[in-house]
């Protein structure tokens, strides 16, 4: 398998240059140059696997002569080490709940797996890794490479603008782990990032690697939870309809590879807060980024979402084939809070505010095809944002023991202004 630049200006190149490259040398984003499905055995043996099978054939498929079953299989299970259940919440309506994983969120899951990707395939030279965060990408990749030798992480999100327990996450660790508090919002995170690797005179003396899911080690373990799917509705006629709360669209792109390489999907719901530039585009066929907004679902508060780059480029930008397989919703912060105490309040599952939006774009789309079964993509404990949740459930939530541990943690941050300079500075030192 050979992996391609979105934009169709470099050479391709192998999983392990990509892993650590994080973008071509044209600026774009790296996916795969082809999509072989899963032969009919592999799909036949992951419908009845647990996450950790499942992990270690999707896995070895994508990456066939790179790494073999055999090898990968110990990284998957020292970094799956947490349940991802299928719950019912409600007729014809399920959810994926992907926040049981350390730092309660499902960016757990690809960040711990690049971290093991990386040791294995590293040479054991020093390492930076540097990556914009809107809350949960932060504390995740924080938390999976804490510790990890010859390794530095370069943490940026906007200060003010996560929730205290995500700050508390990042903020905390030390060590390896630096916290950078932009005077800015995350596209301006976004920005700097990708400008610092777009930077060849940083490069020489800094070795970059990005844990944004622009890089192929945090995106491609994403594909594996989709298949936890294939053996609850196989007698689902064409898949479920898939519902995915969505900010920088690495979670959609992954998901629409799991399709690609044999996972039926009836088709998936783009769903977004009022940062709708891909549910904008979806209607009229215009796309235009803009200045992200803040909303209560800050981890999907983005304006200019890299992965979509990914998705239009796995379409060959044919918006109409695009709208076949997504439909796009969108939906503001009136809406998400007074949802979230109405599904408390009448069928007992609390949502936190990814999850709604989720959840909203699914409850939309099932009503437009009577004959569907869904799921919605769970992807944070709604202990991460108790100041939205709570006033919508006029409750108090009780937090997992990580996420009270970590309140409790001393935490430190580096203030930065929203200036390339000022980081470039602060990574070379």
């Amino acid at each position: 398998m050979k992996w391609v630049s979105t934009r169709r200006a470099s050479p391709p190149v192998s999983f392990v240059d990509a892993l650590f490259a994080g973008t071509a040398p044209d600026g774009g984003l790296y996916f795969p140059e082809c999509f072989d499905a899963l032969p009919p055995s592999s799909l036949e043996a992951v419908r009845s696997a647990d996450l950790v099978e499942i992990g270690t054939i999707v896995g070895a498929h994508l990456l066939r002569g790179e790494i073999s079953e055999r090898e990968l299989a110990p990284l998957v299970r020292d970094a799956l080490d947490f349940p991802i259940p299928l719950v019912q919440v409600a007729e014809r309506t399920w959810a994926l709940e992907l926040f049981h994983g350390p730092t309660c969120a499902f960016k757990d899951v690809g960040a711990r797996m690049q971290a093991r990707l990386l040791h294995h395939f590293t040479d054991g030279t020093p390492l930076t890794i540097l990556v914009a965060t809107s809350g949960d990408t932060g504390s995740a990749v924080a938390q999976a490479f804490h510790g990890v030798p010859d390794t530095r992480v370069v943490v940026l999100y906007p200060e003010g603008q996560v929730t205290d327990v995500q700050e508390a996450q990042i903020a905390s660790l030390g060590g390896n782990i630096t916290a950078v508090a932009v005077r800015g919002t995350f596209d301006d995170c976004q920005r700097l990032v990708k400008q610092a690797f777009a930077d060849d005179g940083l490069r020489k003396h800094v070795w970059l690697t990005p844990a944004n899911s622009i890089n192929l080690g945090r995106l491609l373990p994403q594909v594996f939870y989709y298949f936890l799917l294939a053996g609850p509705f196989e007698r689902v006629e064409g898949g479920p309809i898939v519902s995915v709360p969505s900010g920088n669209f690495g979670n959609l792109t992954a998901g629409l590879i799991a399709g690609r390489i044999g996972l039926p999907v009836r088709r998936f719901v783009a769903a977004t807060n009022v940062n709708d530039v891909v549910p904008a585009y979806l209607r009229s066929g215009v796309y235009e980024p803009r200045p992200s907004r803040r909303t209560v679902a800050n981890a999907m508060d983005v304006g200019a979402p890299s992965n979509f780059e990914r998705v239009r480029a796995l379409y060959d930008d044919d918006l109409e084939r695009m709208r076949r397989d997504i439909a796009g919703a969108a939906f503001d912060d009136a809406h998400v809070v007074a949802e979230i105490g109405t599904v408390y309040r009448e069928l007992g599952y609390l949502l936190d505010p990814h999850g709604t939006i989720a959840w909203l774009g699914l409850q939309q789309a099932l009503a437009a095809d009577p004959g569907a079964a869904g799921v919605f993509l769970a992807t944070a404990h709604p202990g991460k944002f108790r100041e939205v949740v709570e006033p919508a459930i006029s409750e108090q939530v009780a937090l997992p023991p990580a996420l009270a541990e970590a309140l409790g943690r001393p935490r430190h941050s580096v203030p930065l202004p929203a200036s390339y300079a000022a980081l470039v500075e602060l990574v070379r030192s």
